[in-house]
């Protein structure tokens, strides 16, 4: 079949190579073509972007931040200026619609932005600590890392990591989902075109292989994973046992608690489009709502808005074949265990894209605690509804869940909300908001077994884990006055 868009390559030492001893297919979810190959790196391949990161790195973390922010500043420029291309690749490759991919670039071009204020929140701290003595931290580079990215934000999630990783003087090797590589490359023209020098940012493509060569290969000091939970417990423990810093963050099943006071119109356009987004796909999603008494009227809403979420015009396709049966088997089962669906998602198709992977919006009431489908993650536009007697029921159904990504409340009660938000087991709450996102300069995170090491992968707390300390103690008046400290 022939192909829409160039063949993806890696990119090594500023270069576009051909490197990888097989090619993969790249899929477009929405109507199951083929648009491109992307090569299946080999240890090699791996071996001379590490060499080619390792020789930039003296010179790159030489230069002082304030000049290094310099070519964020002009790379955001270039993604302001390319937003719409940007969003075509991402929304061909990833199946997502075009408004939810201008949306991503968007905020890559926020996580940009912050990158570009870096300068003012590292200066590092001095103090005298006794007559003469000084003491001063400074924040150094880590050396060469790593990002392992996933399929459902191939523009933004690389993003969470390239500015401030690079900003903050590491150089980088990016692996990016083999399902959705095309962005990878368009991003390396345009760090290049903004100033990059050659080596300071890598793209090595592959599946499990390469992966785990990263985790192990020695020439690489931290690693960072977004992905399932099952595959980040796997990385950070192989990466923590080669000594490498890493920061995996896993999958989710975000609880959004209803009670009977919440703004009804609000919270079913809320709670519909944060279960079908992206659809489904993205672990900010509500996967799980718990209603709280009689919401009714609440759930009677959310199907109506529900149904105005169209495949193929408003939802986009999920990535795979395999997902989209993966999905609709989690439907069938809460189904056959006595939950009741309300809007059927399963068996969709669309007009001029029957080849395409689409699930439709889906909302299931009376599902319980027990079922696969209230505990697991779905990635998919699915909302399944358990009901509680009261808000401690409640909370004990979203604190019993191993993840711990995000949750929210709706209610009109601000005592209630402070009680949910002081209780609630998850990193990121909302109130009255369905994707409770934080905005730069606040970081990302989950708590749980949706996050396994430390720091943000976003935002101020991401400096800690790009940087290392360095504690320097100066002494030069020899006349000064001696004490214990001194």
């Amino acid at each position: 079949m022939e192909q829409q868009l160039p063949e993806v390559k890696n990119y090594i030492s500023g270069k576009f190579t051909k490197n990888g001893h097989k090619i993969m297919d790249v899929i477009c979810p929405s109507d199951g073509k083929v648009i491109s190959t992307v090569p299946m790196s080999t240890m090699k391949d791996l071996d001379d972007a590490v060499k080619s990161a390792k020789e930039a790195f003296p010179l790159w973390s030489g230069i002082p931040i304030k000049e290094r922010v310099q070519v964020f500043y002009r790379y955001k420029t270039l993604l302001e200026k390319n937003l719409k291309e940007l969003a075509e690749l991402t929304h061909i490759e990833n199946g997502k619609t075009m408004d939810e991919s201008i949306a991503e670039v968007e905020k890559s071009i926020e996580l940009t932005e912050f990158a570009c204020s870096l300068p003012q929140l590292v200066g590092g701290e001095i103090l005298e600590v006794s007559s003469g003595v000084e003491c001063r931290i400074e924040y150094k580079p880590v050396g060469v890392v790593a990002s392992i990215a996933p399929f459902n934000f191939p523009h933004m999630v690389p993003h969470w990591t390239i500015p401030n990783a690079i900003a903050l003087g590491n150089c980088m090797i990016l692996k990016p989902s083999e399902q959705v590589p095309i962005s990878a490359n368009r991003i390396a023209e345009m760090l290049k075109e903004a100033g990059l020098p050659d080596g300071v940012f890598n793209i090595v493509n592959g599946d499990r292989e390469i992966v785990e060569a990263i985790c192990d290969h020695p020439g690489i000091s931290a690693v960072s994973f977004v992905g399932s939970t099952k595959v980040a417990k796997i990385v950070y423990k192989r990466a923590t046992s080669n000594l490498k810093r890493c920061l995996a963050l896993g999958g989710a099943k975000n609880h959004l608690i209803v009670l009977p006071d919440a703004h009804p119109e609000m919270t079913a356009n809320n709670v519909a489009a944060s279960m079908s987004g992206c659809a489904g796909q993205r672990c900010m999603a509500a996967s799980a709502m718990v209603g709280v008494g009689e919401i009714d009227i609440i759930v009677d809403k959310i199907c109506n808005e529900a149904k105005k979420i169209v495949p193929g015009e408003n939802l986009g396709s999920v990535i795979s074949k395999e997902a989209k049966e993966r999905i609709e088997r989690y439907i069938t089962e809460a189904e056959n265990a006595g939950a009741k669906v309300l809007v059927d998602g399963r068996k969709t198709s669309v007009k001029g894209k029957e080849d395409g992977f689409y699930v439709g919006p889906t909302v299931i009431d009376f599902v319980t605690p027990e079922m696969a489908i209230a505990k697991e993650e779905v990635f998919g536009p699915v909302l399944a509804i358990i009901r509680a007697k009261d808000i401690d029921e409640a909370l004990k159904i979203e604190n019993s869940s191993e993840y711990g990504n995000a949750a929210s409340v709706f209610t009109q009660s601000g005592g209630a909300a402070r009680y949910i938000m002081e209780k609630a087991s998850a990193g990121m709450i909302g109130v009255n908001i369905g994707v409770p996102v934080p905005r730069e300069p606040f970081s990302f995170g989950g708590w749980n077994e949706s996050k396994f090491g430390v720091c943000d992968i976003t935002g101020k707390s991401s400096i800690e884990f790009w940087t290392l300390q360095k504690k320097t103690t100066t002494k030069w008046n020899p006349e000064s006055k001696s004490n214990w400290m001194s």
